[in-house]
């Protein structure tokens, strides 16, 4: 029976220092990070004017959302990473601004921008908190573009309903963030993301307008290490 004990003590001993390990690794090379929570973009336009005829000055501007966002992290090292950022489409609606600020709402348009990260996470693996930097290119794709009637009565009045689509473009962003440690292998994540994207916007009455949309993401979620 002492013997058994024994053999009990060291498998506990060892199964502490398993134990003891494995929460050492969190972060660390050969591991994946996923997590789950929400993302704000709020864009930081720089309008040009729409195309003739229109009134000299015209310019646009875009609102902010918030949606779920989800992404997985591949630790490469103990320091580099590469990560995944999806979430839902976010849902933007379209204003007039310079000499026709105050018009209302010109349209709703769905955005959808994935983005790839190299990372950098300073500290050790085991760290409480990680603070990290990315680089990355993000695909934004643009989808379910509404026009509104505020647009027709600027661009057609009179006529049919004003329709447009916006192109897609590939930007770069940079990121910087940090995550905290909550359990062995939970952790808090916060983030911000600026990304440098320009398109254009393309009107059924053979107008166009091209904006900086320069989005700015801010994000908080809660993440899991396996």
């Amino acid at each position: 029976m002492k013997i058994r004990m024994q053999h009990v003590a060291k498998l506990a001993v060892l199964a502490a220092a398993m134990g003891f390990a494995l929460g050492a690794q969190a972060q660390s090379k050969g591991q994946y990070l996923v997590k789950f929570g929400v993302n704000q973009i709020t864009p930081k336009v720089k309008s040009g004017e729409f195309d003739a005829p229109t009134l000299p000055g015209s310019t646009s501007d875009v609102g902010a959302d918030t949606q779920p966002i989800f992404s997985g992290a591949y630790m490469i090292t103990d320091n580099f990473s590469t990560e995944l950022v999806l979430g839902l489409p976010y849902k933007h609606k379209l204003y007039g601004d310079g000499m026709i600020k105050g018009v209302g709402v010109l349209g709703t348009v769905e955005a959808l921008p994935p983005t790839l990260f190299g990372q950098y996470r300073f500290f050790k693996s085991d760290s409480f908190i990680r603070p990290y930097v990315g680089l990355g290119v993000t695909y934004a794709y643009f989808q379910r573009e509404r026009g509104s009637s505020t647009l027709t009565a600027f661009l057609d009045p009179g006529g049919k309903p004003v329709t447009f689509e916006m192109d897609a473009k590939w930007a770069a962003s940079a990121q910087i963030g940090a995550t905290i440690k909550l359990k062995e292998r939970w952790f808090a994540d916060f983030a911000v993301v600026k990304t440098k994207l320009k398109t254009t916007a393309h009107f059924s009455t053979n107008q166009s307008i091209k904006a900086d949309l320069d989005p700015v993401a801010v994000s908080a979620a809660i993440g899991y290490t396996f």
